[in-house]
């Protein structure tokens, strides 16, 4: 919503709004004349406006009852996205399951280091650049695709990069991975004229995508054109390298060598993320020479496996992760922690996901050292009977040798929990999409109070 704002400030548009909280995203809108609210009431709405919710919004809320009774037209955030799309030259769209934010942060970042002024609307803030969205008035605009509601379908790109279809949002899609392909079939169907499917091949949700449109002739002129890791592809990562501080692959095209990426991000899914963007870029027609390089400095976006604070030896992550795939990614990533002790703080998000992915979460955390599980974050559902934190727990001890515990609270009384237990040489990696990005925080204050109260 923040980007959003951004880009029509950017044009000239006159913006207000309202959260329940400030932070740094209302800071970003504000400094560019946004008059933001703090808190929702009727009186905040203007009687000769665009109302835009995002799917967060409920209908009882009283800036949507205020615009419903005045008569103002009351778009989705997806509404307003494709309504900007639709006006841009050339519009490339990042979407699956997981990995959309960091592959369409990182396309961003390369090209405004490029120095070839893209328009972007995406899901985080971009390191360096300090912004979610920006525009910049030349060919490129750059999006995340959100697939959760279904409004994906509002898109059309002139080129799609799927990354990854699994089963996710399953308060939405009641039949899985089923009802996931289906909204996938009618986005593509919609694509702009000679659009192009950039597909991970790697991946068996994609694959399937790929084989029903092949079968049934379907996507009217759009393409398919496909990428893997040492796969018979259009494009391919071939001799990876994984060291200490970068990653370096090869880059292939129809068994052609194109270049040796270097990359700073950690982890197999990074490699799949870069080859992805560097692919569509190529596509794009952009002249590779003047991104490869920038492809080295990107640091990944906020809270995908980002460094929040250190004392004492001890150095705290913080990442978005949700999904069992995507916690299976961040935790690969710590494999490069040497004699260090891993403590995964997982904060189950959404009653319904926790349910149908139970299984999945019990066998996510392979690798760690400790296992703490917080109070699940419902954003906005009701509780569901039977699951919990402590009963995933009980299940997880049954079943692994990891030590695993419920710490129960707020963010502050977890930290306050897990503060007496931590020594130098632990690294904390805090896990999910709620209020556990609050841990670093609050570890770093009980930490700075301690210091304050010793006596020498």
């Amino acid at each position: 919503m923040s980007g959003l704002a951004k880009y029509l400030l950017q044009n000239g548009y006159e913006v207000s709004g309202s959260d329940i909280n400030d932070s740094k995203y209302v800071k970003g809108v504000r400094d560019l004349g946004a008059k933001v609210y703090i808190g929702h009431s009727e009186d905040n709405v203007p009687d000769d406006c665009i109302v835009v919710a995002s799917t967060a919004i409920r209908e009882y809320n009283p800036e949507i009852l205020k615009a419903k009774r005045l008569g103002l037209p009351i778009w989705h955030r997806s509404d307003l996205l494709a309504e900007i799309s639709r006006g841009e030259e050339y519009f490339i769209g990042y979407s699956g399951t997981h990995g959309k934010t960091t592959t369409s942060g990182l396309c961003s970042y390369v090209l405004e280091k490029a120095g070839l002024k893209p328009s972007y609307v995406v899901g985080g803030i971009i390191p360096d650049i300090h912004t979610n969205a920006n525009c910049g008035h030349e060919k490129y605009f750059i999006a995340e695709l959100d697939e959760s509601d279904g409004t994906i379908v509002k898109y059309s790109p002139n080129l799609v990069v799927v990354n990854n279809l699994e089963p996710d949002h399953l308060d939405f899609y009641k039949n899985g991975l089923e009802s996931i392909l289906e909204t996938f079939e009618t986005f593509i169907s919609n694509m702009r004229e000679n659009g192009i499917i950039l597909a991970n091949m790697d991946n068996e949700g994609v694959k399937r995508l790929v084989k029903y449109f092949s079968v049934h002739e379907l996507a009217h002129n759009a393409k398919f054109i496909t990428y893997s890791i040492g796969g018979n592809t259009d494009y391919c990562a071939r001799n990876i390298s994984y060291g200490q501080d970068f990653t370096t692959f090869d880059i292939y095209y129809k068994d052609e060598f194109q270049t040796n990426l270097k990359i700073t991000l950690k982890g197999v899914h990074n490699v799949y993320n870069s080859l992805a963007v560097w692919s569509s870029l190529h596509i794009a027609g952009v002249d590779m020479n003047l991104v490869n390089s920038h492809f080295e400095t990107f640091t990944g976006m906020g809270r995908r496996f980002e460094k929040v604070g250190e004392f004492n030896g001890v150095e705290i992550y913080d990442d978005y992760a949700h999904h069992p795939t995507e916690i299976k990614a961040t935790l690969s990533c710590s494999k490069s922690f040497k004699d260090k002790r891993i403590i995964a703080v997982f904060q189950p998000h959404r009653y319904s996901r926790f349910q149908n992915l139970w299984n999945e979460f019990m066998e996510a955390f392979d690798g760690v050292d400790e296992l703490v599980v917080t109070d699940v974050y419902a954003a906005c559902e009701d509780e569901i009977v039977g699951v919990n934190a402590q009963a995933f727990v009980n299940e997880f001890k049954e079943k692994s040798e990891i030590p695993c515990r419920h710490i129960a609270g707020s963010m502050e009384q977890v930290a306050q929990e897990l503060y007496k237990d931590l020594k130098p040489n632990d690294i904390v990696i805090g896990l999910g999409a709620g209020t556990i990005t609050k841990l670093g925080s609050e570890l770093l204050k009980i930490n700075k109070n301690k210091e304050c109260n010793t006596i020498f």
